[in-house]
C-alpha cells in the first residue's frame, strides 16, 4: 500500500504515542516492529497503529504530520479516538 500516509503508534491505550509520515504504512510499520528502526518506537515500545491519514502527496503528509507533532498530547488523544474509539492495532487491517 503505497501511498502517503501519517500515522500514529501508541505502546497502550493512552500510553506513549508517536506521530510519523510515510509512503509505504505497511513497511514502515514492519519496520517499526521488527526492530529494524532504532530511537524513540524501539526504546519506549511503541508498536500499535492506532491512527494513519492517507494524503495525496507527500508534501501534505509532511505538512499534516509536523502540525499534529506540535498538538497538545490531549489534541492527539481526541484524533485518535474520533477514528478508533477502541484503540484497537490497525496493522492487520492493512494487510489484507
Amino acid at each position: 500500500m503505497k501511498q502517503p500516509c501519517v500515522y500514529i503508534l501508541a505502546s497502550r491505550r493512552y500510553g506513549t504515542l508517536y506521530v510519523g509520515v510515510t509512503s509505504d504504512l505497511a513497511r514502515r510499520i514492519w519496520e517499526h516492529r521488527s526492530g529494524c528502526v532504532d530511537g524513540f518506537t524501539e526504546k519506549h515500545g511503541v508498536y500499535l497503529l492506532v491512527y494513519a491519514e492517507f494524503h495525496e502527496t507527500m508534501e501534505d503528509a509532511i505538512v499534516r504530520e509536523k502540525r499534529i507533532k506540535k498538538w497538545r498530547r490531549p489534541w492527539k488523544i481526541n484524533l485518535i479516538q474520533s477514528m478508533n474509539p477502541a484503540w484497537r492495532d490497525l496493522y492487520d487491517e492493512l494487510l489484507r
